[in-house]
């Protein structure tokens, strides 16, 4: 069963390690050392800021974290995408690892995603969508939105993570579902 609970600063450790590996490291190209760590997922776990940095974990053990923000808490995140492709004010956007190799390539990703988004229309119930850039390059990135039911709406020349990476971004989108009223999030 997955459950998630924003990030405290004693999981700083845990995401140095995850940012650390290979796998993440490709995609996120963050600095790992415990500053940059603090300084920068710091105002998150305080309450400083409105993002949201989600520690999953399955069955109790840490497997994943989410980060989750509306694109209008972020103006200057938001004008890069927003000229390119459809951003409602209201639309929240998603970035997620699996920090354990082991579990990338099993399904959880996309579970992951699906029951984030899911719960996205509780915890924010005036969002009418989930918009995510992601890298062009990263096809498993792009694959678990695919496999979690969110469809690809354009490509966008975004600044990447990586400067290694080029700037074509796929987007894709999930719409708030209509006909019924905001609820408990669907089981993942």
């Amino acid at each position: 069963m997955l459950t998630w609970r924003r990030v405290t600063e004693g999981n700083f450790g845990l995401l140095r390690e995850w940012l650390a590996r290979p796998h993440v490291a490709r995609w996120w190209h963050h600095d790992t050392s415990a500053e940059a760590v603090a300084r920068d997922f710091g105002p998150a776990a305080r309450g400083e800021e409105p993002s949201e940095d989600l520690l999953v974990t399955e069955d109790g053990t840490p497997v994943a974290l989410v980060q989750r923000c509306r694109f209008a808490d972020y103006p200057e995140y938001r004008a890069e995408p927003a000229g390119q492709v459809e951003l409602p004010d209201s639309a929240v956007t998603i970035d997620y690892l699996i920090g354990d190799p082991a579990r990338v390539g099993r399904g959880l990703g996309p579970r992951v995603i699906r029951a984030v988004v899911a719960a996205t229309w509780t915890d924010h119930p005036d969002a009418s969508a989930v918009i995510v850039p992601v890298n062009a390059a990263n096809r498993a990135s792009w694959r678990a939105l695919e496999k979690a039911g969110l469809r690809r709406v354009g490509t966008a020349d975004l600044e990447p993570d990586n400067p290694a990476d080029g700037r074509a971004h796929h987007v894709y989108r999930a719409d708030r579902p209509t006909g019924r009223a905001p609820g408990p999030a669907a089981p993942a």
